[in-house]
């Protein structure tokens, strides 16, 4: 489920029915994708793996004895179906953990480098849903959006005819709502 509801933010462009539902949904899923990869949350990128015929081993950039533990059920996504779903960890090491794999085609695999990076998600203690600043966040972007696409080039049209603000869909999508997500920000999204 999106942070903003169709009906939230039908009632906040004050469209009524004049959009499908799915034109709308687009628009919060958009915004989604925007906001939640600058959210605070407890995932590890994966930046390659390799297999035997019944354990996945995912390789990491950094030092992950102190992240994971066995025992731990974490998910694996972007790094292949034999790899991605629910696992639970079998071995820590360094740089790397382990874990049993299932399908029929478990061929041995030397390892190899993901790219895109997979990602590994453990336990998660923020709710995004949960929070309102966070919420009226997801709320702006996805008028933002919408403004944006309602107007030819996206430079967002004026009452009064001038072109607004040109840069409606730059990095400063993020930076209008830095302030309301400023204790939620995830410090490594904002590297660069």
């Amino acid at each position: 489920m999106s942070l903003t509801t169709v009906a939230e933010l039908r009632s906040a462009l004050g469209v009524g029915t004049l959009y499908a539902d799915a034109t709308l949904q687009s628009v919060c899923d958009a915004a989604d994708n925007v906001l939640l990869p600058f959210i605070w949350a407890n995932t590890t990128s994966i930046t390659g793996h390799s297999n035997t015929a019944n354990t996945g081993t995912s390789y990491f950039d950094e030092n992950v004895q102190e992240t994971f533990y066995i025992g731990e059920t974490v998910v694996i996504s972007g790094s292949g179906s034999k790899h991605n779903g629910n696992k639970t960890i079998t071995e820590v090491g360094e740089k790397t953990i382990t874990y049993a794999i299932s399908g029929n085609n478990n061929a041995v695999t030397p390892f190899h480098p993901i790219n895109p990076y997979g990602k590994v998600s453990a336990e998660t203690y923020l709710d995004p849903a949960s929070v309102p600043a966070i919420q009226e966040a997801s709320l702006m972007v996805c008028i933002s959006i919408w403004t944006s696409r309602q107007t030819n080039t996206g430079n967002g049209m004026n009452p009064d005819g001038s072109i607004g603000n040109m840069y409606a869909m730059s990095s400063q999508l993020i930076a209008r709502v830095r302030g309301l997500l400023a204790p939620y920000l995830d410090p490594r999204s904002m590297v660069g």
